[in-house]
């Protein structure tokens, strides 16, 4: 979700998407605008885009991704991203997969992913893990933004929020149902993967320790185990963010869809005071 550098970049006006597609690269809309700096935007769609081109890397019937883990290597600029993608170690039963997205500096996110055999295996329910908390249609529509945030940050505007437990003005643990009101790209139906990548970078926004206004907890990374493969439109988070004094911080996300948990998610935080403005 970060940017420490600024760059000018054309973008696209709106659209119904997140991404529009020329050639071989991948342009943001103002969808994909984040909080922490208007020229830079939320992981969460970049991590949606790599998860996709992953998936469709080499696909193989009976497999599906287990673990995938992103590294923001520096803020995602609203420009044009070209994505990669291969199989870094073939298998019977697991595969490795690499990927990235770059732009004309370089890569800008790195992901590793793997890639797991599935069965139909006949295991106790019981370790499918726990039910889902209060459903959607019980949960509380959440407030148009971050505290403290840019008029400009738009990825809140193409997501709907709804809180089971918690909100955006509040600080601490949080529980609050995400679902993408706009695709990733036009005309393309996203994964369940992808649902969850797009919503997952969320946790330590919606479970933030520490005034928005005042200080960055900015993510440098994203890891996303699925024990279960996702199911439907909306993906919950019950999230909860730590903070040392040195300014090393950690977002725990428990993940669910609406028949219950599916995974988790960490996230690594830098964590400073923001600078003082004029």
């Amino acid at each position: 979700m970060a940017g420490l550098t600024k760059q000018a970049h054309s973008i696209p006006p709106v659209s119904e998407a997140f991404f529009v597609r020329e050639g071989d690269r991948y342009v943001p809309t103002p969808h994909t605008r984040g909080p922490w700096d208007p020229e830079f935007q939320h992981a969460g769609p970049p991590a949606g885009l790599l998860g996709r081109e992953i998936e469709r890397c080499e696909p193989r019937d009976g497999f599906r991704v287990g673990r995938i883990s992103l590294e923001i290597l520096r803020g995602v600029p609203l420009a044009p991203l070209l994505p990669r993608a291969r199989v870094a170690r073939p298998g019977r039963s697991v595969e490795l997969l690499e990927g990235s997205l770059s732009d004309e500096r370089g890569e800008v996110v790195r992901a590793t992913a793997w890639r797991v055999r599935t069965a139909g295996l006949d295991l106790p329910s019981d370790l499918a893990g726990p039910p889902a908390p209060a459903l959607p249609e019980a949960a509380e529509p959440g407030p148009a933004v971050f505290p403290g945030a840019s008029e400009s940050f738009g990825y809140h505007r193409a997501m709907e929020w709804r809180f089971v437990r918690g909100r955006f003005d509040q600080l601490g643990p949080a529980t609050v149902w995400l679902r993408m009101r706009v695709p990733l790209l036009a005309g393309d139906e996203p994964s369940p993967l992808t649902r969850v990548l797009v919503a997952a970078d969320s946790g330590n926004g919606v479970s933030a320790a520490l005034p928005f206004d005042r200080w960055l907890f900015i993510n440098t990374d994203l890891t996303v185990h699925l024990h279960r493969h996702p199911a439907g439109e909306w993906v919950c988070l019950d999230s909860v963010t730590f903070a040392a004094p040195d300014g090393v911080g950690l977002s725990d996300t428990a993940l669910f869809d609406e028949r219950g948990l599916i995974g988790r998610a960490a996230q690594t935080l830098l964590v400073d005071r923001r600078p003082a403005t004029e």
